[in-house]
């Protein structure tokens, strides 16, 4: 069986608008804003410039090969199956979407315990099992809920930006006065370093847009617009929100908080936080959804090739639901194991470490690429925007091992 193409290019934008932001602001911002403080704009504006670049590389070489396997067979188009790199790429893209995945679920947990008390074991293996039914249940039923749920997302994110508005008109203010470099030279700019390295986290979705594919219509055309739309769209609200929360005073009590966004916009009584909670956890499963069924469609490929020593068994594709259901519950079980036993920064920040190693080696491929054929009917970058790219991913990685040696995060 192959995959239907049922997603068009809306619900591919609302596919990754989902993801990302889900993962971005709803669960890792208060880390972010932990390492970083006021200046958490200025965090995510560094993870931003990593990440454009790489997903103007996704959007150019996912239109040269528009595959499920997404980055697999973009560095194996760049360098063959020398050192069984497409199997490493896997692997690790499989890794970084499952570790994702706990992160999002650790990240509901957290905010379902800010008004419900409920064993945190309970909660997460509730979120699991609707995650598992639906990704099982077909491509066209899951961009369905993703699409509601994302519109639901973004109207909230408004809602938060209204609520804490003081904040965002405050923060150009605190900029100026010197407020936002209270860390004081090296430790304010250790702290915006460690904040952009968990804000690269934010950005893991446009990459698991690539590996949809081969569900997309038209994907040559559909899959660079609808990146680019994206990386547009995310982009404006990560910074928008990073500044409101970043201007208002009580930050460590924002970083602290179970339900760090709904704290922030709510915590002056304006406004309940029952709805934006609620409208927090939803999107929260949206992004927990879109992870799972980009690592089981990454474990599908892998099967169906025979690479990577990943059984057969995990590249069939289920003759009444046109998804591969044994690949789907594979990774929904290490999701539960991590998200029951590992903190979220940890799996935040190794989430970062595996997915920038591989946008790295897209960047690398598509270079590669570029230098040996152009195709007329895909975008053509200039060469310089995947090797800018990949300088950026090496820099980033190389700047995060000095603060985990040196001991500044």
């Amino acid at each position: 069986m192959t995959l239907k193409r049922d997603m068009g290019l809306g619900g591919l934008v609302f596919y990754g608008t989902g993801t990302i932001l889900g993962a971005g602001i709803f669960v890792v911002i208060g880390e972010v804003m932990g390492e970083a403080g006021p200046a958490a704009p200025l965090a995510y504006a560094l993870a931003g410039l990593v990440a454009v670049f790489t997903a103007l590389s996704f959007a150019e070489i996912g239109a040269r090969v528009p595959t499920a396997a997404g980055a697999i067979d973009y560095v194996e188009a760049g360098f063959g199956d020398r050192a069984a790199l497409p199997a490493i790429v896997g692997w690790l893209l499989i890794l970084a979407n499952i570790v994702s995945g706990a992160t999002i679920t650790t990240g509901f947990v957290s905010y379902l315990s800010s008004f419900v008390e409920l064993p945190g074991w309970m909660a997460t293996l509730g979120l699991l099992a609707l995650v598992g039914f639906v990704a099982v249940a077909g491509m066209k039923q899951a961009a369905w809920f993703m699409t509601a749920t994302t519109a639901l997302g973004l109207i909230t994110l408004l809602a938060v930006l209204w609520l804490a508005r003081d904040g965002l008109f405050a923060w150009p203010g605190l900029l100026r006065d010197g407020t936002v470099w209270e860390g004081a030279g090296s430790a304010a700019f250790t702290g915006i370093l460690a904040g952009a390295f968990l804000a690269i986290y934010s950005f893991i979705g446009f990459g698991d847009m690539a590996q949809t594919a081969e569900e997309l219509k038209r994907p040559k055309r559909n899959l660079p617009r609808g990146i680019i739309i994206t990386i547009l769209i995310v982009f404006a609200f990560y910074l928008l929100i990073a500044t409101a929360l970043g201007g208002l005073d009580g930050i460590a009590g924002i970083a602290q908080a179970d339900a760090p966004l709904v704290y922030a916009a709510t915590r002056g009584g304006e406004f309940p936080a029952l709805p934006l909670a609620l409208a927090s956890l939803l999107v929260i499963v949206n992004g927990a959804l879109t992870q799972i069924v980009a690592a089981s469609r990454l474990l599908m490929d892998l099967g169906r090739d025979g690479r990577g020593g990943v059984p057969g068994k995990a590249g069939e594709v289920s003759d009444t639901t046109n998804t591969p259901v044994f690949a789907t519950l594979a990774v929904l079980a290490v999701v539960l194991i991590l998200a029951l036993f590992v903190p979220l920064g940890t799996l935040a920040s190794g989430t970062s470490l595996v997915i920038l190693m591989v946008f790295a080696m897209v960047n690398a491929a598509l270079w590669r690429l570029k230098r040996k054929t152009q195709p007329e009917d895909v975008p053509n970058l200039w060469v310089s925007v995947p090797l800018i790219g990949l300088v950026l991913c090496v820099l980033t990685i190389v700047g995060q091992v000095l603060l985990w040696t040196t001991g500044g995060s």
